[in-house]
Formats: C-alpha cells, sequence, structure tokens
C-alpha cells in the first residue's frame, strides 16, 4: 500500500486528501460511520429535491410527470424522517457532501440535455431516476442494518419506511417504462 500510494503521489494522479480516505477524518467508530451516512442521505435527498422539479418540467407524458411530481412530496417528506433521526440521535441534521449523487443528477441532466425527440427523453428521465433509486436504495439497507447493529430498531423502522417508499417508486417506473414510455420511444426512427 505504502509503495502504491507514493507513486500515486508522485504522478500527481490523487492528493494526500484523497488518498486519506473517501469519508471524513471524524470517523472512527461504527456510530460515526451510521450518523457520517445519514448525513450522506441527507445531502442526496435534498439535491433530490432540487432535481426533481426539472425533471417534472422535462417530462412530456402526463403518467411521468405526476410520478415525479409524487415522488417529490414523497422525497420531502423523507427528508422531514431523516430530521427526525438526527433527533433521535441527538444529533443537529446535517449534510455532508455526497459526490454519488452528485453524478448521477449530473449525467442525467447531460444526458437529458442531448435528447430532441420527447418520447426518448421521457425514457431517459425514467433511467435517470432508477439511478437514483437503485442508489437510495442501497443507502438505506445499509442504514437499516446498521441501526438494527447498533440496537436502534427504532430508527431502522423509520429508515424503513422510506426504503419501501423507493422501492415502489422504482417498481412504478419500471411499470411505466414497460407498458407504454419504452415503447414509444422505440417508435421513433431518424
Amino acid at each position: 500500500m505504502r509503495r502504491c500510494r507514493s507513486s500515486l503521489l508522485r504522478s500527481h494522479l490523487l492528493s494526500e486528501d484523497t488518498i486519506m480516505g473517501l469519508f471524513s477524518k471524524d470517523i472512527v467508530t461504527f456510530d460515526d460511520l451510521f450518523l457520517h451516512q445519514l448525513q450522506d442521505v441527507y445531502y442526496a435527498e435534498n439535491q433530490i429535491t432540487k432535481a426533481l422539479p426539472k425533471m417534472v418540467a422535462k417530462a412530456t407524458a402526463p403518467a411521468l410527470k405526476q410520478g415525479f411530481e409524487t415522488h417529490l412530496r414523497e422525497t420531502e417528506g423523507q427528508i422531514t424522517r431523516l430530521e427526525r433521526i438526527f433527533d433521535l440521535l441527538g444529533e443537529k441534521a446535517k449534510a455532508v457532501t455526497c459526490p454519488a449523487i452528485d453524478g448521477i443528477i449530473k449525467e442525467a441532466n447531460e444526458v437529458a440535455g442531448e435528447i430532441e425527440d420527447k418520447a426518448v427523453l421521457d425514457a431517459a428521465l425514467i433511467a435517470s431516476a432508477q439511478a437514483v433509486e437503485h442508489y437510495e436504495i442501497t443507502r438505506y439497507g445499509t442504514l437499516i442494518a446498521w441501526a438494527n447493529q447498533l440496537g436502534r430498531a427504532d430508527i431502522a423502522a423509520i429508515l424503513k419506511e422510506t426504503l419501501d417508499e423507493e422501492y415502489a417508486t422504482d417498481d412504478k417506473l419500471t411499470a411505466m417504462a414497460t407498458s407504454s414510455v419504452n415503447v414509444k420511444a422505440e417508435a421513433v426512427t431518424a
């Protein structure tokens, strides 16, 4: 590890801060790790509330627009749940930057900006939304397992409410894509 680290530094591919780790230097205990991941998902949910109105504006299928509007309201509720969890932990609700969600949202914006046909755009929006959902599903699944490990079944139950919503949203997006949106997108010819 030392040799690899030194060669990376010499080649200037990574900075010392990057190599120190993916997480804050303040993470020492499992409780610290749990809190950090909670802050990460709190950031992600707040970013999603900023991205969803743009997706609503770009979507053309009425059911897709409605689905995004519904999920925006759900996401606002998920943020409220996270704030309740911070309170239960005796912590201030605080976000830490989540490069993963920033990247997923950036990619969604780039792809959506390159598509002219509205049917194809709707298919791309669903794919982007599902990338977000899948990220959230992994995060909430991990947080639930960790909360249980830490003896916080109360927090795990709150997180499970959100995980159930994320799965339901993913299922609705899949159904919408396979029943109509992808069919319309496939029919588009150059």
